[in-house]
């Protein structure tokens, strides 16, 4: 019988995870074209900012972006989401996706031309979900 279990991710969970995906793609017959990614700012050896996520299939998709308090208006955020959109353009990808909250940055990924697809509303409008889709 199968037991569920929260674990930590490590190597072997690591392994697991890429290697189905992998398997599955080609079963699918579909292009995997993954590629994790991690860039981050740094000012004199501090970090400033730092974006992270994955690109798979024909889509690159931004989990997180972090600017310290002290470099939001620096335009550290905007740097690091072109550092992203540069390193991915021509490589096979058509589009750039990525989620934030009503508290976070919608307006800022608008100004960076990213569309809206859709807003999940939620009773608190801080914690709304704003889905937006940049082509590549």
């Amino acid at each position: 019988m199968v037991e569920i279990k929260r674990v930590t991710e490590d190597e072997r969970t690591s392994e697991f995870i890429n290697v189905e995906f992998t398997n599955y793609a080609t079963d699918c017959d579909v292009a995997l074209n993954f590629e994790e990614f991690c860039f981050a700012a740094v000012d004199d050896g501090k970090i400033a900012g730092v974006i992270t996520g994955r690109a798979y299939y024909n889509e690159v998709h931004i989990g997180d972006l972090i600017v310290g308090k002290e470099y939001r208006r620096d335009r550290v955020g905007s740097k690091l989401v072109y550092a992203v959109e540069d390193t991915f353009k021509g490589k096979g990808y058509e589009k750039i996706a990525l989620t934030t909250f009503g508290f976070q940055a919608p307006e800022f990924y608008k100004k960076l031309g990213y569309e809206l697809e859709f807003v999940r509303e939620d009773r608190d409008p801080k914690l709304s979900k704003y889905f937006y889709l940049k082509k590549i």
